[in-house]
Protein backbone atom coordinates (compact mmCIF):
# COMPACT_ATOMS: atom_id res chain seq x y z
CA UNK A 1 0.00 0.00 0.00
CA UNK A 2 1.78 3.31 -1.13
CA UNK A 3 1.87 6.01 1.66
CA UNK A 4 0.77 9.33 0.73
CA UNK A 5 2.77 12.38 1.88
CA UNK A 6 2.29 15.68 1.49
CA UNK A 7 5.25 18.22 0.50
CA UNK A 8 5.86 21.43 3.03
CA UNK A 9 5.10 23.79 0.14
CA UNK A 10 1.65 21.60 -0.65
CA UNK A 11 0.70 21.22 3.39
CA UNK A 12 0.92 25.52 3.49
CA UNK A 13 -0.94 25.96 0.55
CA UNK A 14 -3.88 23.65 1.79
CA UNK A 15 -3.65 25.32 5.21
CA UNK A 16 -3.71 29.05 3.15
CA UNK A 17 -6.59 27.78 1.71
CA UNK A 18 -8.59 26.38 4.93
CA UNK A 19 -7.10 29.74 6.43
CA UNK A 20 -9.24 32.21 3.69
CA UNK A 21 -12.07 30.29 3.54
CA UNK A 22 -12.47 30.49 7.64
CA UNK A 23 -11.61 34.10 6.47
CA UNK A 24 -14.33 34.66 4.18
CA UNK A 25 -17.21 32.58 5.86
CA UNK A 26 -16.29 34.89 8.94
CA UNK A 27 -16.48 37.94 6.16
CA UNK A 28 -20.07 36.40 5.01
CA UNK A 29 -21.90 35.90 8.17
CA UNK A 30 -20.58 39.89 9.12
CA UNK A 31 -21.77 41.31 5.78
CA UNK A 32 -25.15 39.15 5.70
CA UNK A 33 -25.76 40.20 9.77
CA UNK A 34 -25.12 44.04 9.24
CA UNK A 35 -27.91 43.45 6.49
CA UNK A 36 -30.40 42.58 8.22
CA UNK A 37 -29.94 46.02 10.21
CA UNK A 38 -32.54 43.93 12.78
CA UNK A 39 -31.86 44.44 16.26
CA UNK A 40 -28.57 43.28 17.69
CA UNK A 41 -28.79 39.59 18.73
CA UNK A 42 -26.19 38.04 20.95
CA UNK A 43 -26.02 34.89 18.79
CA UNK A 44 -24.58 36.63 16.14
CA UNK A 45 -21.60 37.80 18.02
CA UNK A 46 -21.37 34.12 19.81
CA UNK A 47 -21.50 33.17 16.32
CA UNK A 48 -18.31 35.50 15.56
CA UNK A 49 -16.44 34.54 18.24
CA UNK A 50 -17.02 30.94 17.38
CA UNK A 51 -15.51 31.20 14.06
CA UNK A 52 -12.45 33.41 15.70
CA UNK A 53 -11.93 30.33 17.22
CA UNK A 54 -12.06 28.24 14.77
CA UNK A 55 -9.34 30.61 12.54
CA UNK A 56 -7.36 30.49 16.12
CA UNK A 57 -7.08 26.81 15.97
CA UNK A 58 -6.39 26.42 12.36
CA UNK A 59 -3.25 28.52 13.03
CA UNK A 60 -2.93 27.15 16.46
CA UNK A 61 -2.57 30.38 18.51
CA UNK A 62 -5.08 28.99 20.94
CA UNK A 63 -4.27 25.71 23.18
CA UNK A 64 -6.62 24.56 25.79
CA UNK A 65 -4.64 25.96 29.13
CA UNK A 66 -5.28 29.79 27.12
CA UNK A 67 -8.50 29.18 26.72
CA UNK A 68 -9.52 29.99 30.44
CA UNK A 69 -7.37 32.84 30.38
CA UNK A 70 -8.49 34.72 27.25
CA UNK A 71 -12.17 34.34 28.16
CA UNK A 72 -12.91 37.50 30.21
CA UNK A 73 -10.85 39.11 27.30
CA UNK A 74 -13.03 37.48 24.43
CA UNK A 75 -16.03 38.50 26.39
CA UNK A 76 -14.61 42.26 26.12
CA UNK A 77 -14.49 41.97 22.55
CA UNK A 78 -17.95 40.29 21.99
CA UNK A 79 -19.35 42.90 24.16
CA UNK A 80 -17.48 45.75 21.94
CA UNK A 81 -18.73 44.17 18.40
CA UNK A 82 -22.54 44.14 20.08
CA UNK A 83 -22.16 47.34 21.20
CA UNK A 84 -21.21 48.61 18.26
CA UNK A 85 -23.59 46.86 16.63
CA UNK A 86 -26.61 48.18 18.53
CA UNK A 87 -25.38 51.90 18.31
CA UNK A 88 -25.23 51.73 14.64
CA UNK A 89 -28.44 50.16 14.77
CA UNK A 90 -30.03 53.56 16.64
CA UNK A 91 -28.66 55.21 14.58
CA UNK A 92 -29.69 53.55 11.08
CA UNK A 93 -32.99 53.62 12.97
CA UNK A 94 -33.29 57.48 13.19
CA UNK A 95 -31.90 58.21 9.73
CA UNK A 96 -34.93 55.58 8.13
CA UNK A 97 -37.52 57.56 10.32
CA UNK A 98 -35.86 60.73 8.97
CA UNK A 99 -35.66 59.76 5.79
CA UNK A 100 -39.22 58.62 5.47
CA UNK A 101 -41.13 61.18 7.09
CA UNK A 102 -43.88 62.51 4.47
CA UNK A 103 -42.40 66.36 5.82
CA UNK A 104 -38.66 65.68 5.30
CA UNK A 105 -36.95 67.60 2.32
CA UNK A 106 -35.29 66.05 -0.83
CA UNK A 107 -32.11 67.22 1.08
CA UNK A 108 -32.78 65.86 4.53
CA UNK A 109 -33.65 62.56 2.47
CA UNK A 110 -30.71 62.60 0.42
CA UNK A 111 -28.01 63.39 3.79
CA UNK A 112 -30.00 59.90 5.75
CA UNK A 113 -29.38 58.16 2.51
CA UNK A 114 -25.88 59.23 1.89
CA UNK A 115 -25.27 58.65 5.98
CA UNK A 116 -26.83 55.40 5.64
CA UNK A 117 -24.69 54.18 2.69
CA UNK A 118 -21.79 55.70 4.46
CA UNK A 119 -22.48 53.08 7.75
CA UNK A 120 -23.00 50.12 5.46
CA UNK A 121 -19.57 50.84 4.58
CA UNK A 122 -17.65 51.03 7.89
CA UNK A 123 -19.10 48.07 8.61
CA UNK A 124 -18.05 46.11 5.63
CA UNK A 125 -14.38 48.49 5.99
CA UNK A 126 -14.39 47.18 9.81
CA UNK A 127 -15.15 43.61 8.80
CA UNK A 128 -12.21 43.65 6.73
CA UNK A 129 -10.16 44.95 8.75
CA UNK A 130 -10.32 42.78 11.42
CA UNK A 131 -10.47 39.41 9.16
CA UNK A 132 -7.14 41.18 8.33
CA UNK A 133 -6.11 41.95 11.65
CA UNK A 134 -6.34 37.89 12.79
CA UNK A 135 -4.78 36.62 9.64
CA UNK A 136 -1.27 39.36 10.28
CA UNK A 137 -2.02 37.01 14.20
CA UNK A 138 -3.89 39.25 16.35
CA UNK A 139 -6.01 36.66 18.70
CA UNK A 140 -9.13 38.82 18.61
CA UNK A 141 -9.94 42.78 17.55
CA UNK A 142 -12.59 45.34 16.92
CA UNK A 143 -12.53 48.18 14.53
CA UNK A 144 -14.68 51.05 15.08
CA UNK A 145 -14.84 53.85 11.82
CA UNK A 146 -16.09 57.24 12.26
CA UNK A 147 -16.00 60.68 10.37
CA UNK A 148 -13.23 61.43 12.49
CA UNK A 149 -11.27 58.19 12.15
CA UNK A 150 -10.56 54.51 13.18
CA UNK A 151 -10.28 53.13 16.78
CA UNK A 152 -8.97 49.27 17.23
CA UNK A 153 -9.04 47.55 20.19
CA UNK A 154 -6.56 44.08 20.45
CA UNK A 155 -5.47 42.05 22.99
CA UNK A 156 -2.22 42.84 24.55
CA UNK A 157 -0.01 41.56 27.16
CA UNK A 158 1.18 43.23 30.21
CA UNK A 159 4.09 44.53 28.30
CA UNK A 160 1.92 46.22 25.90
CA UNK A 161 1.84 46.33 22.11
CA UNK A 162 5.36 46.07 20.28
CA UNK A 163 6.20 48.65 17.25
CA UNK A 164 5.97 46.12 15.15
CA UNK A 165 2.35 45.04 16.18
CA UNK A 166 1.62 48.63 16.26
CA UNK A 167 2.89 49.01 12.43
CA UNK A 168 0.37 46.15 11.69
CA UNK A 169 -2.63 47.48 12.74
CA UNK A 170 -1.70 51.18 11.04
CA UNK A 171 -0.88 49.51 7.80
CA UNK A 172 -4.20 46.94 7.77
CA UNK A 173 -6.45 50.45 8.90
CA UNK A 174 -4.24 52.50 6.22
CA UNK A 175 -4.60 49.98 3.42
CA UNK A 176 -8.08 49.79 3.63
CA UNK A 177 -9.34 53.27 4.42
CA UNK A 178 -8.41 56.85 3.63
CA UNK A 179 -7.22 57.29 7.52
CA UNK A 180 -3.84 58.42 8.45
CA UNK A 181 -1.82 57.04 10.91
CA UNK A 182 -2.81 59.86 13.17
CA UNK A 183 -6.50 59.51 12.75
CA UNK A 184 -5.32 55.78 14.20
CA UNK A 185 -6.40 55.23 18.13
CA UNK A 186 -5.23 51.46 18.78
CA UNK A 187 -6.55 50.12 23.03
CA UNK A 188 -4.64 47.82 24.19
CA UNK A 189 -6.54 45.53 26.18
CA UNK A 190 -4.72 43.34 28.63
CA UNK A 191 -4.45 39.81 29.23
Amino acid sequence: MKEWKLKPDVKRSVLAAAVILFVGAAAYLNWSYNQRWGSSDTAMARKEDEMTTAVNAILGRESEGETAMTASVSGYFSQARLTRQQSRDQALSLLETAASSQSASKETIDAAMNDIAQMANWSLLESKIENELLAKNFADCVVYLSEAGCTVAVPASSEGLTEVEVARITDAVTANTACTAAQINVIEVMN
